[in-house]
């Protein structure tokens, strides 16, 4: 089968540019976008009539790419909304520990992630980075999941052994056994032969792992090429809790370990210095940016503009359930938020000379690119834009749903304004198509 696509094509090829263009995309067997053509060219007509699924948008309606989320914990999806009075190491101790201990019970488990990847498919979110539990089966089962709904996504099971830094009714036994488990949910989602689902390292963060485990994991990853994720100078707490117990800031810690990779995803990271910037761009790593989490549990607002000025690769994590808004158009506007806050300042106390940081603010085009191409990057995976070579997976957005917020009005709203209006004001239910690997999900 063959699939052409015509409508109005948005998209952020870069962190300052938008391109709006009548297009054809032309996608192949394999998923693979074939062609992008002008809607009036004799090409894109030819596309159109040559391929056997043929879907022409309405007017109104706009194709953009698929939604990149870098950073989700699924075992928190029933608290998403819930619980965030706490700082993080009482909060994780208190709500989040007692429920994803609960995923013992795969067929609990099972159902939380059917509910969970359907769900975040109508919200756009075409790739997704998880946090499974520390359970394998709960872990292999969020795997299927994911290719049973044809959702891409990494997953990886969580590992954690330090005894004040977790729960003893929640951790692995011994830095072996940790290890092994880690590595036997590599083979078990390889295993599944999905050509959406890879599996991913997830050493939960250094509070929660001892030195044994992070060293094994990063032995892992160097013997096995997968992807790592783990959570990075994220809050006070956490950044002094790294001093205190090795030495050394956060990043350093993970690089001493290995697990400083290529692709790395290192969640929220709000305090790393700009040395330590350095460190994660020469190693290839990159940013998991959250901002609504960051607002509750960090401490700190991100730097976005700043990570980019000096090399590092960022996108967007919703970070269910730290932060409660699962869609990632949404967090595309919590980002533009917190830039200006971070920007402008909040304590009105001081003269606006110190109230803020210079150079922090990021735009609607910015947001956007990390949510797709940027996020696409840090993963090196070949989606968040659609171009050739590149796999189909894309969303259409309605700006014209009766009982919706968007409206275009013609003498008021160019491309850029309307672009905006729709990454702003984007539901679940203002999206009428979601793409992956060139099947509509």
């Amino acid at each position: 089968m063959t699939l052409a696509v015509s409508g109005t094509l948005m998209q952020t090829p870069a962190p300052d540019r938008l391109v709006v263009i009548d297009a054809v995309v032309e996608v192949d067997r394999a998923g693979t976008i074939a062609a992008v053509h002008d809607r009036a060219s004799v090409a894109g007509r030819h596309a159109l009539d040559a391929a056997t699924e043929r879907v022409d948008l309405d007017p109104g309606t706009f194709l953009m790419p698929g939604l990149v989320d870098l950073h989700i914990h699924a075992p928190q999806w029933p608290q998403l909304g819930t619980g965030l009075d706490l700082p993080l190491e009482r909060w994780l101790f208190d709500y989040t520990f007692p429920l994803e201990a609960r995923y013992v019970d795969t067929a609990f488990a099972t159902t939380v992630w059917d509910d969970l990847v359907p769900s975040l498919l109508s919200m756009g979110t075409t790739t997704a980075v998880y946090y499974s539990s520390n359970h394998l089966e709960a872990t292999t089962a969020l795997a299927q999941a994911c290719a049973r709904h044809g959702q891409r996504a990494l997953v990886g099971r969580v590992a954690m052994d330090h005894p004040e830094g977790t729960p003893e009714w929640y951790r692995d036994a011994t830095a072996t056994e940790g290890v092994e488990a880690s590595a036997a949910s590599i083979e078990a989602v390889a295993a599944l032969g999905s050509p959406l689902v890879e599996p991913i390292i997830t050493p939960r963060f250094t509070p929660a792992c001892t030195g044994a485990l992070l060293e094994g994991l990063g032995e892992l990853a160097a013997a096995t090429s997968v992807r790592v994720q783990t959570h990075c100078a994220e809050s006070d707490w956490h950044c002094g809790y790294a001093l205190d117990r090795f030495g050394a800031g956060d990043p350093a810690v993970l690089d001493r370990f290995g697990l400083m990779r290529p692709h790395t995803v290192l969640a929220h990271s709000d305090h790393l210095t700009a040395d330590e910037m350095t460190l994660v761009a020469g190693r290839g790593a990159g940013v998991a940016h959250c901002p609504l989490s960051n607002a509750y549990f960090a401490n700190a607002v991100f730097g976005a503009r700043r990570a980019l000025g000096a090399g590092v690769g960022v996108g967007l994590g919703s970070d269910i359930a730290g932060g409660a808004r699962p869609g990632l158009l949404g967090v595309c506007q919590d980002a533009v938020t917190v830039s200006r806050m971070l920007e402008d300042g909040v304590d009105p106390s001081l003269g606006p000379s110190e109230r803020g940081v210079p150079k922090s603010r990021i735009d609607t085009v910015t947001a956007f690119w990390l949510a797709t191409a940027g996020g696409a990057a840090v993963l090196d995976l070949p989606v968040g834009l659609i171009e050739p070579g590149r796999q189909f997976d894309a969303i259409a957005v309605r700006a014209d749903r009766p009982g919706g917020a968007i409206r275009l009005w013609d003498d008021i709203d160019d491309e850029a304004r309307a672009f905006e209006k729709l990454v702003r004001l984007a539901t679940a239910d203002d999206i009428s198509h979601v793409w992956v690997n060139g099947l509509c999900r």
